[in-house]
């Protein structure tokens, strides 16, 4: 990497009079190595990590926002803008109230960043692509649910048959830039996997209707023993982080939007709510069938059925420790084919 940003610092001297400031330093063998000209502006100063910097200002408009990617203070970050535009000799950023916009000069720094990071990240995919041996680290990100409902016991065993793969979780319910290497793998329910990914459909997960106990007992004490239906009984929804699932559009189909005023941005969430007795919701089968107090209202539904996938980006489809998770993942996953499915009432 650094020697790719030195010679794109090489390609764009900075002039001072017409004259680049480099070729001002050769003509003059004499002159003094820390002169005043060379510590002010010349190229060689530019070091890979102010590209970094600059990219993260300009892409989050803030000192802030560039401090939590770059997972340092704004204090930091605001020292090493300020370096920068030192040993450049331009203003990077114009301040103002409401953040920091790039100048010219900031904005040809941030582009040519953005292409560095695309051929860096690109570089690491295709040498970790030249892995023969199934050992490292594999970045695998996942769902709340998945991980605690279904993963956590496969990959267990997982890192009992293959010692010298480490394994590096992040959960969350959006999905990871695989392109930026934020993770190397994703496992997660969707029907609509990016097309810039490579990977396989392990499996569909069935979903059903499910309530308290308690609170399914209580509507039917209210209506003189029947059974509630879905209309009488109020619901706990996906919140706005979970489009990606069939139930959001299900739940408007059925006009059931009304009947929802508790809303939770994560599978786990809406279980908890739900076991707390808030209100029924569309849960996987796997997760809510280990509940003994919840019930199940209805059979799997056929249009809240999910795809359960495993992605990667195509540049690591032949890197051995991801190869060997793909494979065991694929074959202890269909060996729960049915309890995934869900079972009839």
């Amino acid at each position: 990497m650094h020697a790719i940003l030195k010679g794109l610092c090489r390609k764009s001297p900075i002039q001072s009079n017409g004259v680049c400031k480099i070729e001002q330093n050769r003509s003059n063998p004499q002159r003094p190595r820390r002169s005043k000209l060379w510590s002010q502006g010349s190229p060689s100063k530019v070091h890979w990590d102010d590209f970094e910097t600059v990219l993260a200002i300009a892409e989050t408009g803030s000192l802030s926002g560039a401090a939590r990617r770059l997972k340092v203070n704004h204090a930091t970050v605001f020292r090493r803008l300020g370096d920068i535009e030192k040993r450049l000799g331009v203003i990077l950023f114009d301040r103002s109230r409401r953040g920091y916009k790039p100048t010219q000069a900031g904005e040809e720094m941030a582009d040519t960043a953005a292409r560095i990071e695309e051929e860096v990240i690109s570089a690491a995919r295709r040498i970790a692509g030249r892995d023969l041996q199934p050992a490292g680290a594999v970045w695998i990100t996942t769902t709340d649910s998945l991980l605690a409902g279904l993963l956590s016991p496969l990959l267990g065993q997982f890192r009992q048959q293959y010692p010298d793969i480490t394994l590096d979780i992040a959960v969350s319910h959006q999905l990871f830039n695989l392109t930026k290497r934020e993770a190397d793998v994703a496992i997660r329910p969707t029907n609509n996997p990016p097309e810039n990914l490579v990977g396989r459909r392990l499996l569909d997960v069935g979903m059903a209707i499910y309530g308290a106990a308690e609170l399914i007992n209580q509507h039917a004490e209210l209506t003189e023993g029947q059974v509630p239906g879905l209309h009488d009984l109020p619901w706990v929804g996906p919140g706005a982080h979970l489009t990606d699932l069939p139930m959001y559009d299900w739940m408007i189909d059925q006009q059931l939007e009304d009947l929802c005023h508790y809303r939770v941005d994560s599978v786990s969430g809406m279980l908890a709510g739900t076991r707390a007795g808030i209100g029924v919701s569309a849960l996987p089968c796997y997760l809510a069938d280990q509940h003994a107090d919840l019930i199940q209202l209805t059979d799997p539904i056929p249009e809240l059925t999910v795809g359960l996938w495993f992605l990667m980006h195509p540049d690591l489809r032949d890197v051995a420790r991801i190869r060997s998770l793909l494979d065991f993942t694929t074959d202890t996953v269909r060996l729960q084919s049915e309890r995934l499915a869900g079972r009839p009432l």
